[in-house]
């Protein structure tokens, strides 16, 4: 049988106390109430004074208070015998009060109306601090009833939040400063706690707790480090500098409280001020140690009580045990029985351990279900490896590769890349003077023209998208040596891919050094969605550069940031970055062929994707119609007119009003953002997961499936249910897609559907 028992005191030992006494059972109303009281007692007072002084003179140099310069004399033993001897005089002094004519009517109805094996929980409810100094643990009434604990509480209090099971109990630990002390054993303990998440918190700043205390929900609060309580406010130093007290954390404590916080442990010196700040906050449950405690003292204390709380004992049964261990430290730690104690929000009943858990027992699941969860679990695996296998033959790559373009189109807007600078030749620039004599899309003059004007203004590297696989005219000399000598210049051609094939060569006054091929690789359906950086060239090839023109403008920009690109493993390493290459099979692309050296090419998305960049035309370059910053920008020239010949179909190519192509220089501006970004900005790569990362993901979402139809039984809530479930699955997609993962989101619908419909007709049978 649990009981409980209130003793309120109003009071103090100067004046005396007034003593209400209830006793009922717990989470119930009182059904006895007794009253009496206390006299003044100044000599227990002054006692406990002396106690204090000489106590913590004593122990000051090895306590978790705030580390601070402390002058000892006399000897260790000498002390310790004085500490003692003025523990028996108040244990003395303390029985003797208890045992007076003004508290025997009290005394004698808990011993008449409890019984010796009955589990009792005391709550001493009083404002006084030197009444919460008391050892109330020495009083005869605990000698008597084994079970009984006692713990101190307000008088004033709210009830709050009780705190949902959950699979794991959530801890927030926060490590403190440790100067002098060793909260590395503190750590250990709560690491082998059974059935727990904790989060780790060493010498935090004030504003990462904070956040984590906003943010998360927690079951049990941890601290351990120096702390000290100065005239009623108790402070904690979390880390060298910094120090708080309760009132610096009352918002975030208050929503922790309200989210289901229920236990503050405090393994660190005088605590009494803060659990009267804790409860103001009406958190359910406090541990704290009264006075400055002993490194090794608190380090026993909080093994001995875990050890026993998470075993199964109750909170107070728990902290009894643990307390009572101590006794075997007090030959060289006097008093230190004395020091843990519980603060207790009389409004909530105590928490257990397993009751901060989900219950797992396994003979609460009726054999029915067990039989269902079986072939759950059977019919969800066959079904994901049927999907898996489907993947495999590339019977579900169309629709992955379509849910991929609507996903990418979706996606948030991102700002413009001012790294680059793109020039596009459009029809109009076709009749400008300079172009009277070109063989191709820009003549000798117009280039030569170009360039001055773009030099002028020091860009960091100047991109020519245009085949030029004729001579420069030999009017144009400088022209001829800019294109020989200049290493800011580069070029694209095209190596020659099939067998047969030989390409177009690069200008012939280029060397190889600044050429780029601009080979790109469509899928089945003809939209780029890949990016190859670099391949084997074949021998015929009228294009020998084995490095894409994208690569080779991104590494000349990245040069002047002092990082020059590498291989690592057989993949591109530029800075710390590494572009891993695509392997067959990898995500949707089961069948694909991926030679060379290839990724995903995560598109930038702006207003359009043709947006990219700032663009002018050539016409406003010569005739300075407009002026723009080229300074330290890649400037990309190349033609954007629909009978170029050079645009292609991406994800972007199909909204809801047109079918838009991509002109092929901002293909390749959208290449080199992508390199730039991924270096410089930590903007994600799209990458894929492995081949067992893909199946526990289907093989999951199938599970799901099959669970909502096994849990609900009404067909329009597995309906809805369902719906919300294929609703999530896609946000999921998106946001994991949005952070560089492409989600298996086709076979897990699939797998969850497929699964919901076996175990739903499997249910009707």
């Amino acid at each position: 049988m649990s009981k409980l028992v209130f003793l309120k005191m109003d009071g103090n030992l100067e004046q005396g106390f007034q003593v209400t006494l209830e006793i009922g059972e717990d989470n119930a109303r009182s059904y006895i109430e007794a009253s009496g009281s206390l006299p003044s007692y100044p000599d227990l007072s002054n006692s406990l004074i002396q106690w204090q002084s000489k106590y913590n003179s004593l122990v000051n140099n090895s306590s978790r208070i705030k580390p601070k310069e402390i002058i000892y004399c006399g000897s260790i033993n000498r002390r310790i015998n004085e500490c003692k001897q003025l523990e028996s005089t108040i244990h003395n002094y303390f029985q003797s009060w208890l045992n007076c004519q003004e508290f025997r009517r009290i005394n004698n109805t808990l011993r008449e109306e409890l019984n010796r094996d009955d589990i009792i929980r005391v709550l001493i409810r009083t404002n006084d601090e030197q009444l919460q100094q008391i050892p109330w643990h020495l009083w005869d009434f605990f000698q008597t009833y084994s079970q009984a604990e006692f713990a101190l509480s307000t008088i004033t209090f709210h009830k709050t939040e009780k705190s949902l099971p959950k699979p794991k109990i959530r801890i927030l630990a926060i490590l403190g400063n440790s100067t002098g002390i060793d909260v590395q054993k503190d750590r250990d303990f709560l690491e082998s706690l059974p059935n727990s998440e904790i989060t780790f918190l060493v010498e935090p700043l004030l504003k990462d707790l904070n956040n984590q205390l906003w943010e998360h929900q927690w079951d049990i609060l941890f601290f351990a480090g120096h702390s000290e309580t100065h005239v009623d406010t108790g402070r904690i130093y979390i880390n060298q500098t910094d120090s708080l007290t309760i009132n610096e954390l009352s918002n975030a404590l208050k929503t922790s409280i309200a989210q289901g916080l229920q236990l503050a442990i405090f393994n660190s010196c005088d605590g009494l001020g803060l659990a009267r700040q804790l409860a103001k906050l009406n958190i359910p449950q406090i541990i704290v140690m009264r006075q400055p405690v002993p490194d090794k003292v608190a380090q026993e204390f909080l093994k001995n009580f875990l050890e026993a709380f998470s075993n199964g004992k109750s909170l107070y049964l728990a902290s009894r045990e643990a307390r009572e261990k101590l006794q075997g430290l007090e030959d060289k730690y006097p008093s230190a029985t004395w020091l843990p104690v519980i603060f207790q929000n009389p409004a909530v009943i105590p928490l257990t351990w397993n009751s901060l858990l989900i219950a797992k027992s396994g003979n609460s699941v009726p054999k029915r279900h067990k039989r269902s969860l079986t072939k759950l679990l059977a019919t969800s695996l066959v079904v994901t490896m049927s999907i898996i296998g489907a993947r495999f033959g590339g019977m579900l790559q169309s629709g992955e590769l379509h849910l991929f373009d609507q996903i990418m189109q979706s996606r948030p807007r991102e700002g413009a890349d001012n790294r680059l600078l793109i020039i596009g030749i459009r029809e109009e620039d076709f009749q400008l003077p300079e172009q009277k004599d070109r063989k191709g899309s820009l003549s000798d003059l117009a280039l030569a023209r170009l360039i001055e004007k773009l030099e002028q203004h020091k860009p960091r590297a100047i991109g020519l998208d245009i085949f030029r696989d004729f001579p420069v005219d030999s009017k144009q000399v400088s022209l001829k040596n800019y294109l020989q000598k200049n290493d800011k210049f580069f070029a694209i051609c095209q190596v020659g891919e099939p067998e047969g094939t030989r390409g177009i060569s690069q200008p012939p006054e280029m060397p190889i050094e600044h050429l780029g091929f601009s080979n790109i690789i469509p899928d089945s359906d003809g939209v780029i969605r890949r990016h190859l950086l670099s391949m084997d060239v074949p021998s015929t090839s009228l294009c020998q550069t084995p490095i894409s023109f994208s690569l080779q403008l991104a590494s000349r920009y990245l040069k002047e940031e002092n990082i020059t690109p590498k291989i690592t493993q057989g993949n591109w390493q530029l800075g710390n970055v590494v572009f891993h290459r695509l392997q067959s099979p990898t995500g949707a692309y089961q069948k694909a062929d991926t030679w060379g050296n290839q990724i995903l090419l995560n598109y930038r998305s702006y207003h359009s994707p043709l947006q990219i960049a700032d663009i002018v035309t050539l016409k406003d370059i010569l005739t300075n119609k407009v002026k723009p910053d080229i300074k330290n920008r890649i400037i990309l020239i190349g033609v954007m007119t629909r009978t170029s010949g050079d645009q292609f179909s991406t994800p972007y190519s199909i909204n809801q009003s047109a079918y838009q192509e991509m002109p092929g220089v901002i293909l390749h501006a959208q290449m080199i953002s992508q390199i730039l970004s991924a270096v410089l900005d930590r903007r994600p790569l799209i990458q894929t997961w492995s081949f067992w990362g893909d199946f526990l993901w289907i093989w999951g979402w199938s599970i799901t499936g099959g669970v909502i139809v096994w849990y609900f039984s009404a067909p329009l809530h597995k309906i809805v249910v369902g719906g919300i479930t294929i609703i999530t699955l896609y946000g999921l997609c998106y946001w994991l897609l949005i952070q560089g993962n492409w989600a298996p989101l086709v076979p897990s619908a699939i797998a969850l559907i497929s699964v919901g419909c076996v175990q739903a007709i499997t249910n009707y049978k």
